[in-house]
């Protein structure tokens, strides 16, 4: 395992010296820089995995050092050293994204056992969400950023990328660990049952109501909330999210009184927020009290190097779980899928590795165990059968083009449609309404397949 980078930064050698020694000699590969510029200069040469800064420098502080860091890698871990009288600013840091404070004098045992705390959580991620990647390992890092807040998260990312295993992981590296992880799917509910859902309802509230319930945010208490796919909510049940997060209070369904409620909440979309809020189909005020925080998920093709450790994760996973004695890929096999697009993400990619678990005859997945549209999509796509044009493209028109196309060939069927284009029915539906395509004749597009 590659030995933990960490960035030193004091205007005074002798400390630069002696944090130097002790990180070293713990096995850290240490930098040190003798101000917040040269810091800034070797940040963007390399990646360093924590900062340890003082706070008050000549030139440029601490605060303003930890800016320019998390600029150029949103997923640094910066720590502050302080003097006493600095601790208000310490704090503001706190508030700007930084990991922790020490304040001066601080001990060896201190100083390492902060730095190991925060190594730690990173490391406890890797065992959360597989991945192998820049861009997932930056998610990581935001995830130990967000998680000790006590600020509403919106996660943001296509269907099946796995948002709410980084709700998950968020929850766990926060404060609140010890206590509930509740998860709703707003889409899978129907919109009169979902307000008793998360608020409760009273004894004979409404027809078959025959006993007191508490919501999910009462049964969520000192704990974390996860509301997935929050762009499905109605207007009407937006407004009480929000009051519920500005107050702090519910009200069941059929209540006269308030309850007090002590709630994080996490919320994920695949949708585009603020374009609805343009729309005026999602109200302004939510969204920027639950986008006080936010997570954006990359989609599997730009992440291709998750693939095959996601691959290898899955198969023992599914080996496990069906007593099967399949080893791996064939080397064709491993191609093809990592030829593949994946347009659902890791849940297809998973979907896939179990479905050919299944199948599998021998020791080994072959080609013919995967789904069918893996096989077909590969090859084109590993022979290179599209050629980019050197004047460029413009992606949206291409993808408007495809769709157009494919709604053509099915008569405005969407299941069909989504079908041919790989993609789920509610992405299909999304690019629909992003596109603003309707059946010529105005009536709304079939659904059935």
């Amino acid at each position: 395992m590659a030995r933990k980078t960490i960035l030193v930064v004091d205007d005074e050698k002798s400390q630069r010296e002696i944090l130097e020694m002790i990180l070293s000699g713990e096995g850290y590969d240490v930098t040190t820089a003798s101000s917040g510029e040269a810091a800034i200069k070797f940040a963007k040469d390399r990646r360093f995995d924590l900062a340890l800064t003082d706070l008050m420098m000549t030139g440029m502080d601490g605060i303003e050092l930890l800016q320019h860091l998390l600029g150029l890698d949103s997923s640094i871990i910066v720590i502050l050293l302080t003097a006493h009288g600095s601790i208000e600013s310490a704090k503001e840091a706190l508030r700007r994204g930084a990991f922790d404070y020490l304040e001066k004098p601080y001990d060896k045992t201190a100083l390492l056992e902060t730095i190991n705390r925060a190594l730690k959580k990173l490391d406890a991620l890797d065992t959360e969400i597989v991945s192998a990647s820049p861009n997932m390992e930056s998610v990581k890092r935001m995830i130990l950023k967000v998680a000790r807040s006590n600020s509403t998260v919106l996660i943001r990312g296509e269907s099946g990328t796995g948002k709410e295993l980084i709700a998950r992981a968020t929850h766990n590296q926060s404060p609140r660990a010890q206590e509930m992880f509740q998860a709703v799917n707003c889409a899978a509910i129907n919109e009169n049952l979902l307000e008793s859902e998360l608020f409760g309802h009273e004894k004979g509230s409404f027809t078959g109501a025959h006993a007191e319930k508490k919501g999910l945010f009462e049964i969520a208490d000192r704990g974390t909330l996860f509301l997935d796919e929050i762009a499905e909510l109605d207007v009407a049940m937006q407004a009480k999210l929000l009051r519920a997060l500005q107050e702090r209070k519910i009200r069941r369904v059929g209540g006269t009184h308030e309850i007090s409620v002590d709630v994080r909440v996490i919320a994920a979309t695949n949708r585009d927020l603020r374009a609805m809020v343009t729309d005026g189909r999602f109200r302004d005020d939510l969204y920027y009290r639950i986008n006080v925080l936010s997570v954006d998920v990359p989609p599997l093709r730009e992440r291709r190097e998750d693939i095959p450790v996601l691959i290898d994760y899955f198969v023992k996973k599914h080996t496990r779980n069906t007593s099967r004695l399949v080893r791996g890929l064939t080397p064709e096999t491993r191609k093809l899928m990592m030829d593949y697009s994946w347009p659902g993400n890791v849940r297809q990619l998973e979907s896939a590795i179990e479905r050919a678990i299944l199948l599998c005859e021998g020791d080994q997945i072959t080609v013919e165990d995967l789904p069918l549209e893996v096989r077909q999509e590969s090859r084109p796509v590993a022979e290179g059968a599209f050629k980019l044009p050197p004047e460029g493209i413009s992606f949206e028109d291409v993808e408007r083009d495809l769709i157009m196309q494919a709604m053509e060939q099915t008569d405005y069927n969407i299941t069909k449609s989504a079908k041919l284009l790989g993609l789920t029915f509610r992405t299909l539906q999304y690019r629909l309404e992003k596109f603003g395509i309707k059946k010529p004749d105005g009536n709304k597009e079939s659904d059935q397949g």
